[in-house]
């Protein structure tokens, strides 16, 4: 079938050369098109790594709360990097990663948003009562499909490809205990031990097909589920993620679902809670940029809408730690939340 292309639905113009940094959110909903072979996917309109750096670099040269350190490099060379806000060490700390997994791209674009608000009056006083620290994208190589290994089977148009693991064929999120890559050794030696964190959320995507109560998912959430995890961490997890929660749920076009997640302390999610004492929550964004199961794949119409959901997720939770409101946030929703399922496709 003859691929058919459509346009990207985002209000704004693409603001830095092809990328989606400075574009805003569109009006849509969990049912957005799939992937289906249908589209092609333009993997060219995402940030790429130079861009990232240069719209990095110009963001701390503007913002004097701002501070940008390098933590480290990937496989093939590429510079990672820590966007640090920390006005007060004594203030809780909460920290985003983003695109452990190189194929989901799109919280990455949420967190570049998400930091050209840090410098405006929109977040005036946040840092306040709060730390922020943002590593922007702990996959660069994967990212780039600068890996190792082939990629012929992935869908994403012409030959710029994104991969979920890195250059050395390794998921990093299943690195978290064993540290054999440097992307996770830099996020462990230069972040989590060298930083008082009391929260995290995990940012990736997940497949484009889930579902609760009968309608797609434009995302799902899990807290730490290692029995092993300290009782005050996962309320307080829990707490996180009902900020999530509330904020996604209440935008009318947003619709999550519990993620169905396993124990495994390889898994940031559960790793970090236990070794570091952080109060952890992982949240799926749904679809991926670009892999070799078509399913998995997500149409781009969309795309404005889920970047939007990141960035409005890291602005909400960063509130809601600096104004103390987070620790009033009621948990009991998670007994009822549904887990999500997998929608059947011809």
């Amino acid at each position: 079938m003859k691929k058919k292309l459509l346009t990207v639905t985002l209000a704004g113009a693409m603001a830095f050369g092809g990328s989606l940094i400075g574009s805003t959110s569109a009006g849509a909903v969990g049912n957005g098109p799939n992937y289906g072979g249908n589209e092609s996917l333009q993997n060219s309109i995402l940030t790429t790594h130079a861009e990232m750096v240069s719209f990095l670099k110009t963001q701390d040269a503007k913002q004097p709360d701002m501070e940008l350190e390098k933590i480290g490099e990937s496989v093939k060379g590429r510079d990672l990097f820590l966007v640090k806000y920390i006005k007060n060490p004594k203030n809780p700390t909460i920290l985003f990663v983003t695109q452990q997994h190189g194929n989901e791209a799109l919280n990455t674009e949420g967190a570049l948003q998400f930091i050209k608000e840090m410098g405006s009056g929109k977040m005036k006083g946040i840092l306040d009562g709060v730390n922020i620290l943002i590593v922007p994208r702990l996959n660069p190589d994967g990212a780039a499909g600068d890996v190792n290994f082939s990629l012929d089977d992935y869908v994403g148009d012409g030959d710029y490809h994104l991969t979920r693991y890195n250059a050395n064929h390794v998921d990093l999120n299943r690195d978290h205990v064993d540290r054999t890559q440097p992307e996770t050794q830099a996020l462990h030696n230069n972040v989590l031990g060298k930083y008082p964190i009391d929260y995290m959320i995990d940012l990736h995507h997940q497949g484009a097909q889930s579902e609760r109560d009968g309608e797609l998912v434009s995302g799902s959430i899990l807290y730490p589920t290692n029995a092993n995890v300290a009782p005050d961490v996962l309320q307080k997890s829990k707490q996180l993620g009902a900020v999530i929660f509330d904020t996604i749920e209440s935008k009318g076009w947003g619709h999550l679902g519990k993620y169905i997640g396993g124990d495994a302390p390889t898994i940031s999610r559960n790793g970090l809670a236990l070794e570091y004492g952080i109060s952890t929550v992982l949240f799926e964004v749904r679809g991926m940029a670009d892999h070799y199961y078509e399913p998995y794949a997500l149409g781009q119409k969309g795309n404005g809408y889920l970047i939007k959901q990141a960035e409005i997720t890291m602005e909400a939770t960063s509130k809601a730690i600096s104004d103390g409101s987070i620790l009033k946030k009621d948990v009991s929703f998670w007994d009822t939340l549904a887990e999500q399922n997998t929608r059947e496709t011809e």
